[in-house]
């Protein structure tokens, strides 16, 4: 006979793997995939016409991770593959929200209009409202902040960006 224990474990972990899993994306974008993994995020935030791009391939490791832990999980310790499916789950919302909301990545388009959906739409247009990787705003993918607060510190950040240009060419001008 199962518990309310043997149910209320396994939701938790998805739950909470899910929530993990969206602060840990927003992380990794801003200080890997527009850090040291830029390289491969740079398809990413350049015009192209391929179905696929070097991005796509931060997808695959999390998939190969995730599959990871399912083989664990099912193996020798049954947390793993709950989180594995915590994983996989934001990883559906991920292909959903961002290659397929943002991106149009689908064979359809379609704008949000109002609400949340609207707003994470909204967000990640302003993530890519810089050229490069230096000076962008909102890393999350399921997430947003409120677009003004985005809007003002895309602002700002366009303003630091900028006295630090100027500052470089000032060093690199020839004294008089």
């Amino acid at each position: 006979m199962e518990s309310l224990i043997d149910y209320l474990v396994p939701t938790l972990l998805v739950i909470g793997t899910v929530v993990f899993m969206e602060w840990f994306a927003a992380w990794s974008h801003e200080h890997i995939m527009h850090g040291w993994g830029w390289r491969w995020h740079k398809s990413h935030h350049e015009p192209h016409d391929e179905t696929l791009e070097k991005n796509d391939l931060y997808a695959v490791i999390f998939a190969v991770f995730a599959v990871g832990l399912f083989w664990i999980g099912s193996h020798w310790f049954w947390p793993l593959w709950w989180i594995a499916v915590g994983i996989s789950i934001y990883g559906i919302l991920y292909f959903f929200m961002h290659d397929g909301l943002v991106h149009q990545r689908w064979p359809f388009k379609y704008v949000p209009r109002k609400g949340y959906l609207k707003r994470v739409y909204q967000a990640h247009r302003l993530h890519h409202a810089v050229e490069g990787r230096d000076g962008c705003v909102s890393f999350g993918f399921v997430y947003a902040e409120p677009v003004d607060q985005l809007v003002r510190q895309l602002q700002d950040n366009k303003q630091k960006l900028g006295s630090k240009t100027q500052r470089e060419e000032d060093q690199r001008a020839p004294a008089e």
